[in-house]
């Protein structure tokens, strides 16, 4: 974010911060380890799915894009092993090769994850609208990269380093069309809504609701009766 005679303009690398937060706070969420990344970020030509895993979703709305993770295997295997232990499942029920189709679900899930908390940030502090694909996962080999192409006019692709909690390392790849959010007014950031809040005004709805059936019925078998 940079600031030019009181005007604030929120560009590339603005963004991309913002999607490495998201990165950084589900995956520390889902692993209870702490997930960081680099203090240093690359300018690349390209997007590419690399071995072992490599996991990509497209967004379009307020401004379009392609968003890359790549695993490597020890990467991929830690953050599924500690995120389903965490969900109560036994060890020896979990799967054992990062080319189980299992690890590659659960990671996926996480990159939904991921990006519908990036989305909700984008809505919140530069007041636009993007929805995402279906994230798409894959186990590569050691000799296969895939190329993603996109139809942007003038892309900026970026990749940003992560270290997971036992030092094991995967990579985040962005491309997005070349935009710049200039603040025009004054705004305040919408709250980031309490799951557990939610959760409690639901319950409290529906604990409401069968009492008030029931007193209607009571009402309407009285005056059935004439009483």
């Amino acid at each position: 974010m940079t600031t030019q005679e009181d005007t604030t303009i929120y560009g590339t690398e603005d963004i991309l911060r913002s999607l490495c937060n998201s990165v950084s706070k589900v995956l520390s969420v889902a692993s209870q380890s702490q997930i960081h990344y680099s203090g240093m970020v690359q300018r690349i030509t390209k997007t590419c799915l690399k071995p072992d895993i490599g996991c990509f979703v497209l967004f379009d709305g307020g401004f379009s894009g392609l968003v890359v993770i790549n695993f490597s295997a020890q990467a991929a295997m830690e953050l599924y092993e500690s995120y389903m232990l965490s969900m109560g499942m036994a060890k020896e029920d979990l799967a054992s090769s990062h080319t189980s189709d299992e690890v590659s679900n659960v990671m996926g899930e996480l990159m939904n994850q991921i990006v519908g908390d990036f989305t909700g940030k984008v809505a919140r502090e530069l007041q636009t609208h993007i929805t995402q694909n279906q994230p798409k996962m894959l186990a590569l080999n050691k000799q296969v990269m895939l190329s993603v192409d996109t139809n942007m006019d003038k892309p900026e692709a970026r990749r940003v380093t992560f270290f997971t909690g036992r030092n094991n390392i995967f990579y985040l790849e962005m491309a997005i069309d070349r935009t710049e959010f200039i603040k025009l007014n004054d705004f305040e950031h919408s709250e980031v809504p309490d799951p557990d809040e939610l959760i409690a005004q639901v319950g409290a709805a529906k604990a409401s609701a069968p009492a008030t059936s029931s007193a209607n019925d009571n009402d309407d078998l009285l005056a059935s009766l004439g009483m």
